[in-house]
């Protein structure tokens, strides 16, 4: 039988048709949190992390860790795994959103309606106030907005162009909606065909030479036709040659793949340069410290060496972003304007132990070493600072965040 991907609107009445079409099609249901649980599985990652990637929100160190680019890798791989066994499937949410290549006996719905309707839902069948209504939506609309045009290109989520049906559910109703649906269901172009079933295992490979590209740090598009891989590279590239050869180094001894080839997208010019991740160096590092001008020349020499991080230029600063967006490792200045490095130390540690704090300050005394490294900073170095000594612990304190 066929498979459903359904994306909808909040208050859309997307619940009632999905559990109509469960009860009369015998589909079996595979929603947001299943394949966020099976993702995690599969690469290692919390699901935590990979829930994150719905988030309209990136994360300020996402450009060095690629997490995003990572998790929607592994949901790829999760939704490709089941698609192949031919179950019937019913899909519903943001993952609904995950098929990146055309499999025909897969039908791309679309359950959404127009803000008054939506309104009218929310008040009549949720008790939802008219204001806490339009809130919800907005926020719900761009988390979708945002999640359909980093996988898709499309600025609008609900363009006919990505699905084979749109349904206004609120002119429609729910039980015409379920009927033009099984309807389509039955269509002769959406049944199960030894050609279909082909262009699945396509992009199970697709999926799975992405998922091997993510984990040595390589972030590119990825088609995949009868064993034929098409990489596809979309920011500029300083060294195409020996990039070309890596990304084959990893793709071509994968089971399935009969060749590959590398091509360059129309964004191959952007100023955006390609990175490769290394996954041995800390990715989410924060640097806080109010000396501005030495803390962004700190940060474009740790750049050099590969070690990405994030700049704020006080105390109360980094506590905000610690609490939305947790860093690996901080280098902390101690004198500091309003809050002092001691006390940002002592906060990080009571609520975020995990992450390791290095000191680097330019007036601190015997006393104030103690302090740190009783309230349980890793180390505690002066200013100036050597790059190399820096870098260095930087990594042995990554390394031990690893251990753990």
């Amino acid at each position: 039988m066929s498979d459903i991907l359904i994306f909808s609107g909040l208050f859309c009445q997307a619940e009632s048709v999905v559990k109509r079409l469960l009860d009369d099609t015998g589909c079996s249901l595979v929603t947001d949190s299943d394949l966020v649980s099976e993702a995690a599985k599969l690469s290692g990652m919390t699901e935590k992390t990979i829930l994150k990637a719905f988030s309209p929100k990136a994360s300020i160190f996402n450009k060095f860790s690629h997490e995003k680019e990572r998790s929607v890798a592994w949901l790829r791989l999760a939704l490709a795994e089941k698609l192949v066994k031919g179950e019937a499937l019913l899909v519903s949410g943001f993952v609904s959103q995950l098929l990146s290549q055309s499999i025909s006996h897969v039908l791309k719905v679309c359950i959404i309606d127009d803000v008054q309707k939506r309104i009218e839902i929310a008040r009549n069948e949720e008790g939802t106030s008219e204001k806490e209504a339009v809130k919800l939506m907005q926020h719900n609309d761009e988390e979708k907005t945002v999640w359909v045009r980093e996988l898709t290109g499309k600025k609008d989520p609900w363009t006919s162009t990505l699905y084979d049906m749109v349904i206004p559910v609120g002119k429609t109703g729910v039980d015409e909606s379920v009927a033009l649906i099984k309807e389509q269901l039955g269509n002769v172009a959406v049944q199960v065909t030894d050609e279909s079933k082909l262009a699945a295992q396509d992009f199970l490979l697709a999926a799975k030479v992405e998922t091997a590209l993510v984990s040595k740090g390589h972030n590119v598009k990825v088609s995949a036709k009868a064993g034929t891989v098409v990489l596809a590279i979309n920011k500029k590239v300083l060294l195409v040659d020996r990039l070309e050869k890596e990304l084959r180094e990893i793709a071509e001894p994968l089971d399935g793949v009969n060749s590959v080839e590398v091509q360059f997208g129309k964004e191959f010019y952007e100023a955006d340069i390609y990175r490769r991740m290394d996954f041995e160096l800390p990715s989410r590092v924060l640097l806080v410290d109010d000396e501005r001008e030495f803390v962004q020349t700190l940060s474009e020499r740790l750049l050099m060496r590969d070690l990405g991080s994030h700049v704020v230029y006080d105390g109360e600063a980094a506590l905000d972003l610690v609490k939305d967006d947790e860093p690996e490792v901080m280098i902390l200045d101690l004198k500091m304007p309003g809050i002092d490095g001691i006390e940002v130390l002592r906060r990080v540690k009571t609520t975020r132990p995990n992450i390791e704090v290095i000191i680097l300050t330019g007036h601190g005394s015997d006393q104030d070493k103690k302090v740190c490294m009783e309230l349980g900073a890793f180390a505690y170095l002066h200013k100036p600072v050597d790059i190399d000594v820096l870098s260095t612990t930087l990594k042995e304190a990554y390394a031990k965040i690893r251990e753990v």
